[in-house]
């Protein structure tokens, strides 16, 4: 079922005309860019960096069928760009993810044949992740210019995206896919380096709720299940009842984890039996 805000503006205007229209005024936002919640500032159209380290020009360092999502989006094609604006010690694309110049550039018409192809041989979503797309919208909001109408567009995010970035993407994704990574500030800021995450995060999680279909999806990491997945649960029982939540426990040691000595081990399976037990007491609607 598509969400009001999405269904709103696929009634007045196509998401291909809604994303060309947006294309001009998202290249225009490279030049003091504040797509993500760091607000850097810089003229990525000149050369200057910010924090995510990413240029004026988006790569991608995969794109693929995929199985392994969420069972109501796959199989999904997924196309995933370079470079993210945030820091996760336990990244699992860490060297891809961290690299906006990972891969190779990224050729919308290309790609969009390519997903068009995917989707005649049964994909059932095209999923656009990263790294983090945000960082990356006039190149994002370019393809999506190309993709078919009534597809069924995924966009997979850590929601640390500002108001800017979202009206530029508003009502052009059916579903967001969002990471809620951590309980707590203090988590955020030493395991990925970003500061006022809650706020953040929060924030698009209730616009997401909105302007689209939501589903929230939060990675269990050992030692983290007091801290942070359980702060999580709790904000979304209150806060957002009955949203699909995916409640991930795949979590591989590796990138810089080393650097956490909690982090240096595989989510055991009494942790992860108390997660689900969390999530089933308050109410949670945990999918697969």
């Amino acid at each position: 079922m598509m969400a009001p805000g999405v269904e709103n503006h696929r009634m007045l205007v196509g998401r291909r005309v809604l994303a060309r229209r947006r294309l001009g005024p998202a290249r225009a936002a490279l030049a003091s860019c504040r797509l993500c919640a760091h607000d850097c500032g810089v003229n990525r159209l000149s050369g200057e960096k910010g924090l995510c380290r990413a240029g004026s020009v988006a790569r991608y360092y995969s794109a693929q069928m995929e199985i392994a999502d969420e069972m109501e989006l796959v199989p999904t094609f997924a196309i995933a760009v370079s470079g993210c604006d945030l820091r996760c010690s336990f990244c699992i694309t860490g060297r891809e993810s961290w690299n906006p110049r990972a891969g190779q550039p990224l050729d919308v018409a290309a790609l969009a044949d390519r997903a068009e192809q995917s989707l005649a041989a049964g994909a059932r979503s095209i999923m656009i992740l990263g790294g983090e797309p945000t960082i990356h919208l006039p190149s994002i909001l370019d393809l999506a210019a190309m993709l078919p109408e009534d597809v069924r567009l995924v966009w997979k995010t850590n929601a640390h995206g500002s108001a800017q970035a979202r009206e530029l993407i508003e009502g052009i994704f059916d579903v967001w896919l969002a990471d809620y990574k951590f309980g707590n500030d203090d988590c955020a800021q030493r395991l990925a380096k970003v500061p006022d995450y809650l706020r953040v995060v929060r924030e698009n999680l209730l616009w997401a709720r909105v302007h689209s279909d939501l589903i929230v999806r939060h990675l269990l990491m050992p030692g983290h299940i007091d801290c942070c997945w359980r702060g999580v649960a709790e904000w979304l029982a209150t806060e957002l009842p009955g949203v699909p939540v995916s409640l991930r426990s795949g979590y591989w040691p590796g990138w810089h984890s080393s650097l956490h000595p909690e982090l240096g081990r595989l989510v055991s399976g009494s942790e992860t039996a108390r997660a689900r037990a969390v999530g089933i007491g308050l109410g949670l609607n945990l999918i697969e």
